[in-house]
């Protein structure tokens, strides 16, 4: 259980700093409409470090990440038993995260016409340009060196590594992940999206799922791959 907790609450609150600064720049009528790329990059990195800090106080490794937790598993770094219970508590973390930022917003949402910012791209990823072949190839090369980073990192729930896992996450939003929103995270994806979806959104617009395979398989392909060199190095 502690490993689910750790990741439940770790999840939730990476969601709701991470998703509370994209409605915060999209929606009209609060104090950060219109900021730019690198405050949201700014935003989900200090909004991953603040996720990391909690779930490894809470008992888990801070994975907050399926891209991180499945390829570790595969490749010996993490034991099977535990997968499970991580993955419900990043997908379950990460809705719970998106609802409290819908509530938090209500009045912004009704304030913003689907055509002008109140869209799914609060809460999941977006491309600037939709080109299936290299939105999914964008997705596995972010999170190829992001996790490869991680897995040289070791233990990155202790001491200041949590702060420089979120300056990794600035640093790969600033570069690679201006093409597709870099998701690096299909519980970060998917869950919110799901929200979205399902929950009574003011003047919400198209959940956008033809899309969500690329942020699901993606950051997948690219965590194995990272493992995997990672593991025939050593």
């Amino acid at each position: 259980m502690q490993g689910f907790i750790g990741e439940f609450f770790g999840t939730a609150i990476l969601i709701i700093l991470g998703t509370g600064s994209g409605a915060g720049v999209n929606l009209k009528k609060t104090y950060a409409t219109g900021s730019n790329w690198t405050f949201v990059c700014l935003s989900w990195g200090m909004a991953v470090t603040m996720g990391v800090y909690v779930a490894g106080l809470l008992g888990s490794d801070g994975h907050l990440n399926p891209a991180v937790t499945i390829p570790y598993a595969l490749f010996g770094l993490f034991p099977w038993h535990e997968v499970l219970p991580y993955l419900a508590g990043q997908f379950l973390g990460a809705f719970v995260g998106a609802v409290v930022v819908i509530i938090q917003f209500t009045p912004h949402f009704k304030a913003t016409s689907s055509k002008s910012g109140n869209s799914v791209g609060i809460f999941a990823t977006v491309p600037a340009i939709k080109s299936p072949l290299f939105n999914f190839l964008s997705e596995v090369i972010a999170t190829f060196s992001f996790v490869f980073i991680l897995l040289n990192l070791g233990n990155f729930t202790t001491g200041l590594k949590p702060f420089i896992v979120g300056m990794l996450i600035f640093v790969i939003g600033t570069s690679l992940g201006t093409t597709t929103g870099f998701a690096i995270n299909p519980a970060r994806d998917w869950a919110p999206r799901f929200a979205y979806t399902i929950m009574p959104v003011p003047n919400k617009g198209s959940a956008n799922w033809n899309y969500a395979w690329v942020p699901m398989c993606g950051p997948l392909v690219g965590g194995v791959i990272a493992a995997a060199i990672e593991t025939a190095i050593k």
